[in-house]
């Protein structure tokens, strides 16, 4: 009989699955809940780790110490980040893979790769994202850094807020103002070394959920940073990291859609041996019925998944397909959270539950990498509405 998922991904894909899978089980949820009560997940050590096994540069060209393999294996990997038991994780596994480094192997120099590319795909570095910032969100024109040429340097001053990886980044890929003209050619992007004198990480963030991936709060004092560090032109910053943002948005969609069918099974598994007025509470039918809405939802993300992969194989754009996806995920993701808590009863409210856990770190993916409003916003102008 052939599956659903045979259609799409053959012995090749299912090798890297089972090698993804394997680390998952062995190297990272053994650990999670250590790493969640410390705040932070050890990236410098898992990520030398998973460069030695080729899973960061899924994607990359082979020159740079990647893998060079296409968009199915890159939603392979992917998938099985779904099934960290610690979300927060998961999305600092992207940042690393589809938020820090796309830009730099899409528009950077070959010094830029050679120094922080190569770096980031065999592990030697962590990246973070530095965009956002007090007063400037999903609003990335109003972002206030700037950077400032000074000969044959930048000098960067400002702040960034929200910065995952910070505390432990060695670069950031860094968004600032090179311009006071208006429009969006006035942004330029930067890879600025996490050591350079003049960065502060003022503080890591305590947060609601997602707790195990260190989120910082960072301050740029005059930061001198070689022209060399620019990433591809001046001026052009903007729509590089618009180019970049549907990598990151995409990253997203495979593991919510993993880990909304992982918390179900968890869920199942709970209200077949909890028993409520004689009977299992599995065999209330309006239960069932939840969970079997759930599923289909969860199966028509996927089907919106491959899709957008089949057009990334086709050199498509698919920005309104992955916006609808972000959204689509977003809503799917915490709706099945939190009705499987309500599934649980008091024991869901208890800190220690892997469902609160789950409930916590759901609500982040509809604020991070564009809030649910955005995406309604740019579906709407792509309308033409």
């Amino acid at each position: 009989m052939v599956t659903g998922n045979q259609i799409y991904f053959t012995k090749e894909h299912d090798r890297v699955r089972r090698a993804v899978a394997d680390f998952v089980k062995k190297e990272i949820n053994p650990n999670v809940d250590q790493w969640e009560e410390d705040g932070m997940a050890p990236l410098q050590e898992l990520f030398k780790k998973m460069g030695r096994l080729g899973f960061l540069g899924i994607r990359y060209d082979p020159r740079y110490g990647g893998q060079g393999l296409d968009y199915w294996y890159d939603t392979v990997f992917l998938e099985e980040l779904g099934h960290i038991k610690a979300l927060g994780l998961s999305v600092a596994i992207t940042v690393q893979t589809h938020m820090a480094t796309p830009a730099i192997y899409e528009f950077g120099s070959d010094y830029l790769k050679d120094t922080y590319l190569k770096a980031a795909i065999a592990g030697d570095m962590v990246g973070a994202i530095a965009v956002t910032e007090p007063d400037a969100g999903s609003d990335v024109a109003a972002i206030r850094t700037t950077a400032k040429k000074d000969g044959a340097d930048y000098i960067i001053s400002g702040s960034k807020m929200y910065i995952t990886n910070g505390a432990q980044a060695d670069f950031y890929t860094l968004l600032a103002k090179t311009s006071d003209e208006p429009g969006y050619h006035s942004f330029s992007l930067f890879v600025v070394p996490a050591d350079s004198a003049g960065i502060k990480v003022s503080r890591k963030l305590d947060k609601l959920g997602v707790r195990i991936s260190d989120t910082a709060e960072l301050f740029f004092d005059n930061v001198r940073v070689p022209a060399v560090n620019l990433i591809g032109k001046q001026g052009e910053g903007f729509i590089y990291q618009m180019m970049q943002f549907q990598h990151e948005r995409f990253s997203l969609l495979p593991f919510a859609c993993t880990a909304a069918r992982d918390i179900i099974d968890m869920t199942v598994e709970h209200i077949r041996q909890r028993v409520v007025f004689g009977k299992p509470l599995i065999k209330k039918q309006v239960l069932r019925h939840r969970l079997a809405d759930w599923l289909t939802e969860i199966e028509c993300l996927k089907q919106l998944i491959y899709h957008i992969v089949r057009m990334k194989e086709a050199n498509l754009d698919a920005t309104r397909e992955v916006s609808m996806g972000k959204l689509l995920a977003s809503r799917v993701l915490m709706k099945v959270a939190d009705g499987c808590l309500q599934m649980y009863g008091g024991l869901g409210l208890m800190d220690e539950m892997l469902i609160s856990r789950y409930y916590r770190d759901a609500r982040g993916l509809a604020i991070g990498g564009g809030a649910d409003e955005v995406m309604r916003e740019v579906l709407a102008k792509l309308e033409g509405y």
